[in-house]
C-alpha cells in the first residue's frame, strides 16, 4: 500500500498590521463601553479600561492621545453602531411601518448595549464634543431618511428644518421611554407592548387628528 503523508494542518490566517490595530482599537472601545457603563466617565480610568480590554497601557496610547480623546469618541462610535443595528432591522414596508420598526429596534439595541443610556446621559458633561457629534450624526442620518420618504411621496408639507425638529422629538421620546420602561435595578428589559402600540397610534393617526380637520389650529 502506498503511504501518503498526512495533510498539513490548515494555516491560521494572521491579521496584518492594519487589521490588528483595528481589532485592538475595537477591544478598547468595547472595554470603555463596559467600564463607563459600570463606573461612569469620572471613574473610567485608563488603567480600568486597559485591564478590561486585556491590553497594556502603552498600547492604549498607540491608539488614543489621551483618555479624553477616547471618551470623546465613545458615544459617537456607539451611536453609529446603533444606526447600523436599526438599519439592519428595518424592512421595506410603508414609511410609517418602517418608523415603528426603527422605534422597536432602538429598544432591542439598548438590551444589547445596556450601557448606552448612562454613556449618553453623562456625555453632555464629561465628553461634550462627543455628545454633540453623536446628536449631529443621528440627526443627519434621520433627516436623510425623512427626506427620502418625502421624495417618495409618503409624507409632505414638512420642511427640512421641521424634519430636524421632529428627529429631536423622536430622540427625546426614545430616551425618556427607555428610562421609564426598560431600565431597572434588574437590568434592561424589553419595552412593554403598550409603548409600541401607543407610538404606532401617535405616528399613524396623529394625537389630535380628526377626519376632516384642517391642519391649522381652530
Amino acid at each position: 500500500m502506498t503511504h501518503r503523508p498526512a495533510a498539513a494542518p490548515p494555516k491560521v490566517t494572521k491579521l496584518n498590521r492594519v487589521e490588528r490595530n483595528a481589532w485592538t482599537k475595537q477591544k478598547i472601545f468595547e472595554a470603555a463601553t463596559k467600564v463607563v457603563g459600570k463606573y461612569g466617565y469620572a471613574e473610567a480610568s485608563v488603567a480600568r479600561i486597559t485591564e478590561e480590554a486585556g491590553v497594556a497601557q502603552g498600547t492604549f496610547y498607540n491608539h488614543f492621545e489621551s483618555r479624553q480623546e477616547l471618551l470623546d469618541q465613545l458615544l459617537p462610535k456607539i451611536g453609529l453602531d446603533m444606526v447600523q443595528f436599526i438599519r439592519a432591522r428595518t424592512g421595506t414596508a410603508h414609511a410609517a411601518r418602517q418608523e415603528i420598526e426603527r422605534f422597536s429596534a432602538f429598544f432591542d439595541f439598548i438590551r444589547e448595549v445596556p450601557e448606552f443610556l448612562r454613556i449618553l446621559n453623562e456625555a453632555e458633561f464629561f465628553a461634550p464634543s462627543g455628545y454633540q457629534k453623536h446628536l449631529d450624526n443621528i440627526s443627519i442620518a434621520y433627516v436623510r431618511i425623512l427626506k427620502r420618504v418625502r421624495l417618495a411621496g409618503a409624507i409632505d408639507d414638512y420642511s427640512d428644518d421641521e424634519f430636524e425638529a421632529i428627529v429631536h422629538m423622536f430622540m427625546g421620546a426614545r430616551g425618556y421611554l427607555s428610562r421609564r420602561y426598560s431600565y431597572s435595578a434588574d437590568g434592561v428589559t424589553a419595552v412593554p407592548d403598550h409603548v409600541i402600540t401607543a407610538y404606532r397610534k401617535l405616528i399613524t393617526r396623529g394625537l389630535f387628528h380628526r377626519s376632516g380637520d384642517n391642519d391649522d389650529e381652530r
